[in-house]
């Protein structure tokens, strides 16, 4: 192969990889809108089902309308935990079930109450209670 023909494939090359290298770049960057929601768990009438395992939640949040009673279901698949919300006065250990008024719209965090290990500090989900309206809207000035 001569000087031209070496050159010229050395460069083909060097196209592709840029090109390549850009459309790829692109992808990353569109996945996580994608994926926004895919660990957000939402309550099917007033039950959140919950399951531990080390050291996570198999929910990011867990999502329950305003002035429903909810029953949480904790299932451990993997080591022994167990599951509080402070404001709510839910603290299950091991598995087992708590249910509660969810009477006051906002963000809880669940954490994990039973010390399991390495990870157990970083156990933690979140509870979120939407404002609900029996009818039409949300009614914005409860909030």
């Amino acid at each position: 192969m001569n000087k031209k023909g070496f050159l010229f494939t050395a460069l083909l090359l060097v196209g592709i990889l840029v090109l390549a290298g850009c459309s790829s770049s692109n992808k990353e960057e569109a996945a996580p809108a994608d994926n926004a929601n895919a660990n957000t768990i939402q309550a099917e009438n007033g039950v959140l089902n919950v399951e531990a395992s080390n050291w996570k939640f198999n929910g990011e949040k867990f999502v329950v309308k305003s002035g429903a009673d909810v029953t949480i279901n904790l299932k451990n698949v993997e080591g022994f935990h167990g599951l509080a919300i402070d404001e709510l006065g839910v603290n299950i250990q091991g598995d087992g079930s708590a249910t509660f008024k969810a009477d006051k719209p906002g963000e809880y965090t669940i954490y994990c109450s039973v010390p399991c290990g390495q990870g157990h500090n970083d156990m933690k989900s979140t509870l979120v209670v939407e404002l609900f309206a029996m009818f039409g809207k949300p009614d914005e000035t409860r909030v």
